[in-house]
């Protein structure tokens, strides 16, 4: 029995050493070599300082900027709470409060009427933290972002447009635009 022990322990050492340290090392250091910037967190700077992660959405509430999804997550776009609202399509509370959400985009945004209204500009997604939009939801947010920042929605388009990313290898999700990319493009923006 002593030694079935002995021998039960040697293994359950070897083990964690390989799974808990030696692979977890192995996985990370080509991680850091061949994805540097997604193994750093993909951290945006401005200016010389660090303003967030492109993989993380920021909750922006100012007419001059693009909002981004709404989040479930915590207090919004909390990392720690990071999760779904787990409310089904027939859920009353999650009508009601996509009802709401329609009716304060249109208020919001000039000319986008309910039945225009992207389903990504009123819905959060599967883990309350994302950081895209679709083109869709950053064009009908345009006019309200020009009209702020006084210039012409044809302008903002074109922002738009150049920070739209397709599919993954070309079949993979959909188009998106990253919202504090294009924020800071505005924000860069004489």
């Amino acid at each position: 029995m002593g030694r079935s022990l002995l021998v039960s322990l040697r293994m359950a050492v070897v083990t964690i050493v390989l799974t808990g340290l030696v692979y977890p090392l192995v996985v990370w250091g080509f991680g850091a070599v061949l994805f540097p910037k997604q193994a750093a967190g993909s951290l945006v700077t401005s200016d010389g300082r660090v303003v967030g992660s492109a993989l993380i959405g920021q909750d922006f509430t100012a007419d001059k900027y693009f909002h981004p999804r709404p989040s479930a997550a915590g207090s919004g776009y909390d990392a720690m709470s990071s999760s779904a609202s787990n409310l089904g399509p027939t859920s009353k509370t999650l009508i009601d409060t996509v009802k709401a959400r329609v009716a304060t985009e249109t208020l919001e945004n000039p000319g986008l009427t309910p039945g225009d209204v992207p389903v990504d500009m009123v819905t959060a997604s599967a883990s309350g933290l994302d950081p895209d939009i679709s083109p869709d939801n950053a064009t009908a947010q345009g006019a309200r972002v020009a009209k702020a920042r006084g210039i012409s929605v044809d302008a903002v388009d074109r922002l738009v447009a150049q920070h739209t990313t397709g599919r993954d290898l070309w079949f993979l999700g959909e188009p998106r635009v990253n919202v504090l990319e294009l924020n800071l493009a505005l924000d860069a923006r004489k």
